[in-house]
């Protein structure tokens, strides 16, 4: 248990440390979509991989996390039951940004934010009429 522990700890600062190198070397903007693209792109390379998939867990779970705080704001995307597997996410989000370059400047989260909503949109609940007043 110890070694499992001590691997994710030094993964955690493999990713963080990779992030630090990106965002000195990336654009002013910090790691863009395009960055992050290339990187879930190289599925080869297990520092590009294991970024990719730090970075879409992060990310991911910032925003489930926010949603549930904020009280009933709606989330930006919803994942099917059962979820994508890590590297179907990986996948889908590289094959979404080569098809979207216009969006490659832009900031890694928010390319990725606009990606999981356009992939796992949530469903549309129609408001409640119950409360409303009548004429």
């Amino acid at each position: 248990m110890r070694y499992a522990t001590f691997m994710a700890a030094g993964l955690a600062v493999l990713v963080i440390n990779l992030g630090a190198v990106r965002a000195q070397t990336a654009s002013p903007v910090g790691v863009t979509t395009g960055d992050l693209a290339k990187a879930c792109s190289d599925i080869r390379d297990e520092m590009e991989t294991g970024y990719c998939r730090g970075f879409m867990t992060g990310a991911g779970q910032y925003n489930a996390d926010m949603t549930a705080r904020r009280g009933g704001d709606a989330p930006i995307f919803c994942l099917p039951s059962p979820s994508p597997t890590l590297e179907a996410a990986q996948a889908s989000f590289a094959a979404w940004a080569q098809a979207n370059p216009q969006y490659a400047g832009e900031r890694a989260a928010d390319g990725l934010m606009r990606w999981a909503a356009t992939t796992y949109p949530c469903p549309t609940v129609p408001r409640s009429t119950a409360g409303a007043r009548r004429p």
